[in-house]
Protein backbone atom coordinates (compact mmCIF):
# COMPACT_ATOMS: atom_id res chain seq x y z
CA UNK A 1 0.00 0.00 0.00
CA UNK A 2 1.21 3.44 -0.77
CA UNK A 3 -0.52 6.71 -0.13
CA UNK A 4 1.56 8.65 -2.64
CA UNK A 5 -1.02 8.37 -5.47
CA UNK A 6 -3.69 9.96 -3.28
CA UNK A 7 -1.35 12.79 -2.33
CA UNK A 8 -0.30 13.27 -5.97
CA UNK A 9 -3.93 13.46 -7.11
CA UNK A 10 -4.83 15.96 -4.38
CA UNK A 11 -1.84 18.19 -5.18
CA UNK A 12 -2.45 17.96 -8.92
CA UNK A 13 -6.13 18.81 -8.53
CA UNK A 14 -5.38 21.77 -6.25
CA UNK A 15 -2.97 23.22 -8.81
CA UNK A 16 -5.52 22.72 -11.59
CA UNK A 17 -8.51 24.06 -9.66
CA UNK A 18 -6.76 27.24 -8.51
CA UNK A 19 -4.66 27.78 -11.64
CA UNK A 20 -1.47 27.65 -9.57
CA UNK A 21 2.05 26.37 -10.05
CA UNK A 22 4.17 24.70 -7.37
CA UNK A 23 6.17 27.91 -6.93
CA UNK A 24 2.98 29.70 -5.85
CA UNK A 25 3.41 27.82 -2.56
CA UNK A 26 6.24 28.29 -0.08
CA UNK A 27 5.74 24.66 0.96
CA UNK A 28 3.67 21.72 -0.21
CA UNK A 29 3.54 19.49 2.84
CA UNK A 30 2.44 15.86 2.99
CA UNK A 31 1.57 13.89 6.11
CA UNK A 32 3.91 10.94 6.27
CA UNK A 33 4.98 9.40 3.02
CA UNK A 34 8.46 8.69 4.30
CA UNK A 35 11.43 8.44 1.95
CA UNK A 36 9.84 5.76 -0.22
CA UNK A 37 6.53 7.55 -0.59
CA UNK A 38 8.19 10.91 -1.21
CA UNK A 39 10.08 9.48 -4.18
CA UNK A 40 6.86 7.94 -5.51
CA UNK A 41 5.01 11.25 -5.08
CA UNK A 42 7.66 13.25 -6.90
CA UNK A 43 7.76 10.68 -9.74
CA UNK A 44 3.96 10.58 -10.10
CA UNK A 45 3.79 14.36 -10.37
CA UNK A 46 6.72 14.51 -12.79
CA UNK A 47 4.70 12.22 -15.08
CA UNK A 48 2.25 15.15 -15.25
CA UNK A 49 5.09 17.67 -15.78
CA UNK A 50 4.76 19.02 -12.24
CA UNK A 51 7.94 19.38 -10.19
CA UNK A 52 7.38 20.08 -6.49
CA UNK A 53 10.84 18.97 -5.30
CA UNK A 54 11.81 22.49 -4.16
CA UNK A 55 8.59 23.07 -2.23
CA UNK A 56 7.90 19.60 -0.90
CA UNK A 57 8.23 18.73 2.77
CA UNK A 58 6.99 15.54 4.42
CA UNK A 59 6.01 15.60 8.09
CA UNK A 60 7.24 12.07 8.73
CA UNK A 61 10.62 12.79 7.20
CA UNK A 62 10.87 15.90 9.37
CA UNK A 63 10.23 14.26 12.74
CA UNK A 64 11.79 10.84 12.27
CA UNK A 65 15.47 10.08 11.88
CA UNK A 66 15.45 7.66 8.94
CA UNK A 67 18.95 6.38 9.64
CA UNK A 68 18.39 5.68 13.33
CA UNK A 69 14.72 4.68 13.22
CA UNK A 70 14.51 2.78 9.91
CA UNK A 71 11.40 4.63 8.70
CA UNK A 72 11.82 4.15 4.94
CA UNK A 73 8.10 3.99 4.28
CA UNK A 74 6.87 6.28 7.05
CA UNK A 75 5.32 6.03 10.47
CA UNK A 76 1.97 7.51 11.52
CA UNK A 77 0.43 9.94 9.06
CA UNK A 78 -2.10 11.46 11.44
CA UNK A 79 0.42 11.79 14.26
CA UNK A 80 3.11 13.28 12.04
CA UNK A 81 0.71 15.73 10.36
CA UNK A 82 -0.74 17.02 13.61
CA UNK A 83 2.63 17.35 15.30
CA UNK A 84 4.43 19.16 12.51
CA UNK A 85 1.46 21.40 11.70
CA UNK A 86 0.93 22.55 15.28
CA UNK A 87 4.57 22.71 16.37
CA UNK A 88 6.20 24.12 13.24
CA UNK A 89 4.10 24.99 10.18
CA UNK A 90 1.57 27.30 11.84
CA UNK A 91 4.37 29.32 13.44
CA UNK A 92 6.07 29.81 10.06
CA UNK A 93 2.79 31.08 8.61
CA UNK A 94 1.91 33.25 11.62
CA UNK A 95 5.33 34.93 11.50
CA UNK A 96 4.99 35.52 7.76
CA UNK A 97 8.01 33.38 6.91
CA UNK A 98 5.72 31.33 4.67
CA UNK A 99 2.91 33.18 2.88
CA UNK A 100 1.06 30.21 1.38
CA UNK A 101 1.24 26.50 2.20
CA UNK A 102 -0.61 23.56 0.69
CA UNK A 103 -1.02 21.12 3.56
CA UNK A 104 -1.86 17.58 2.41
CA UNK A 105 -2.31 15.20 5.33
CA UNK A 106 -2.27 11.59 4.20
CA UNK A 107 -3.66 8.40 5.63
CA UNK A 108 -5.26 5.05 4.98
CA UNK A 109 -8.87 3.98 5.22
CA UNK A 110 -8.25 1.01 7.44
CA UNK A 111 -10.98 -1.52 7.87
CA UNK A 112 -10.53 -4.74 9.79
CA UNK A 113 -13.18 -6.39 7.66
CA UNK A 114 -11.81 -5.43 4.25
CA UNK A 115 -8.24 -6.16 5.32
CA UNK A 116 -9.21 -9.63 6.56
CA UNK A 117 -10.98 -10.24 3.25
CA UNK A 118 -7.75 -9.44 1.41
CA UNK A 119 -9.00 -6.19 -0.06
CA UNK A 120 -6.67 -3.28 -0.73
CA UNK A 121 -6.35 -0.50 1.83
CA UNK A 122 -7.19 2.77 0.06
CA UNK A 123 -4.88 5.72 0.60
CA UNK A 124 -6.45 9.12 1.20
CA UNK A 125 -5.27 12.71 1.17
CA UNK A 126 -7.04 16.01 1.61
CA UNK A 127 -5.68 19.45 0.89
CA UNK A 128 -5.89 22.61 2.94
CA UNK A 129 -4.45 25.92 1.77
CA UNK A 130 -3.05 27.95 4.67
CA UNK A 131 -2.13 31.59 4.08
CA UNK A 132 -0.51 34.39 6.03
CA UNK A 133 -2.66 37.50 6.22
CA UNK A 134 -0.99 40.81 7.07
CA UNK A 135 -2.72 42.49 9.99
Amino acid sequence: MTIAPAAADTIYQNLQDFGRKPEDYDRIITGDLGMVGQRALLDLLLERDIDIAKQHMDCGIEIFDAKKQDTHAGGSGCGCSATVLSAYVLKQIEEGIWKRVLFVPTGALLSKTSFNEGQAVPGIAHGVVLEHIEA
